[in-house]
């Protein structure tokens, strides 16, 4: 029988913490890594309803996608609704696991999650989170002597350069040239002569870096290089955007109108009284869609001269929305936060299900958390 830290690093993993936004509270909330867990119970809010259903159901994991605790708290008594969701799982022996902006982005994520279940193909982020783990990069390049290369590309690989993917000390040096120069009154020259122009066979020596190590790079460099004025630039560079995770999805769906696709959403959500909202002309041809679960408004001003015909999101407001629409840019759908986000539940369960077997029984809860009740 599994572990709850057991669990807790297999959501981790799917869900890394440390790619959750700075102001986010991700990770375990409540519970003993060391218990043990037969039940899971997944869920978008930490309600109470939500809780007791985890405590009768004799859950031993509740795992949710919004946070209990996003800002701080002097107590937790169960006097206020926070306070009796913690009492109730605490009472029940019932852990509480919450993967929040970590899950947005994520390949097999919330927009990603969302994405599929209105059908989207051949997705990519709206916004490509940045290339590899160790985020930005820059470029050395320097010229040295050649038989002064092989040193120098050690020192700056022990500095933290050279390192792609699954490989370290990696490198390209280029075919020898000639490097000009004529040492100064003070200068204190290597090869040459104060005065006297000199002439040397250099090679180019290029290597990728984090950019948090450039200064540890340039100066292992420097103690490195030869020269006393050593020939060298560092480049910041561009991120492809080629990353599989990020912000939203955009993808393709089979041509319809806007009327068409409203419908499909529709269908594929749980049911809310929210309903569903269209802003935009029904009969607007229908390819290209841009999605982002939850809150999406955030992301107007980069779809507004997109390529996308409807973006499908959450909360979005008056003046936001009519200020977009009048930009010509897609057609706006507005959906039940809490039924976007839910359609990721399904996929977290068949995550779980493939990983532990029937070492551990999972269940999506069937409450509902909108706050909205009625509509008239």
């Amino acid at each position: 029988m599994p572990s709850l830290k057991d669990l807790v690093d297999l959501v981790h993993g799917w869900y890394p913490p440390a790619t959750a936004d700075s102001w986010d509270a991700v990770g375990l909330v409540y519970g003993d890594p060391e218990q043990p867990v037969k039940k899971v119970l997944l869920a978008v809010d930490p309600t109470p309803d939500v809780a007791a259903e985890a405590a009768d159901w004799k859950a031993d994991l509740l795992l949710v996608h919004h946070p209990l605790f996003l800002k701080g708290v002097h107590g937790v008594a169960a006097t206020t609704p926070k306070g009796r969701t913690l009492h109730t799982l605490a009472k029940a022996d019932c852990a509480l696991l919450t993967a929040h902006t970590n899950a947005d982005q994520a390949v097999g994520g919330v927009s990603e999650a969302f994405a599929v279940a209105l059908g989207l193909k051949d997705l990519i982020p709206i916004v490509p989170a940045p290339t590899g783990p160790t985020g930005p990069l820059d470029k050395l390049t320097v010229f040295v002597p050649a038989d002064a290369a092989a040193p120098v590309r050690a020192a700056v690989a022990e500095a933290g350069a050279g390192q792609i993917g699954d490989y370290d000390f990696a490198s390209f040096t280029s075919a020898p040239g000639e490097g000009r120069f004529r040492p100064l009154d003070g200068a204190s020259p290597m090869i040459g002569t104060v005065g006297e122009l000199e002439t040397v066979d250099e090679v180019r020596v290029e290597v990728v870096l984090p950019r948090g190590r450039r200064a540890a790079v340039v100066r292992a460099m420097l103690v490195a290089h030869p020269y006393e004025e050593p020939a060298y630039d560092v480049v910041e560079l561009a991120d492809p955007q080629l990353a599989e995770v990020g912000t939203g999805r955009i993808g393709t769906v089979e041509p319809t109108t806007l009327a068409g696709f409203a419908e499909v959403v529709a269908a594929a959500l749980p049911p809310t009284q929210h309903g569903v909202r269209v802003a935009g002309d029904p009969d607007r041809p229908v390819r290209r869609v841009a999605v982002c679960g939850g809150a999406g408004d955030f992301l107007l001003d980069r779809l507004a001269g997109s390529d996308a015909d409807v973006y499908v999101t959450s909360d979005l407001r008056h003046h936001p929305a009519a200020e977009f629409l009048e930009k010509d840019g897609p057609a706006l759908v507005d959906v039940a936060h809490w039924a976007a986000e839910w359609t990721w539940l399904p996929v977290v369960d068949q995550l779980l299900r493939a990983a532990l077997g029937d070492t551990v029984e999972t269940r999506v809860s069937a409450i509902s958390t909108d706050p909205w009740t009625m509509r008239l």
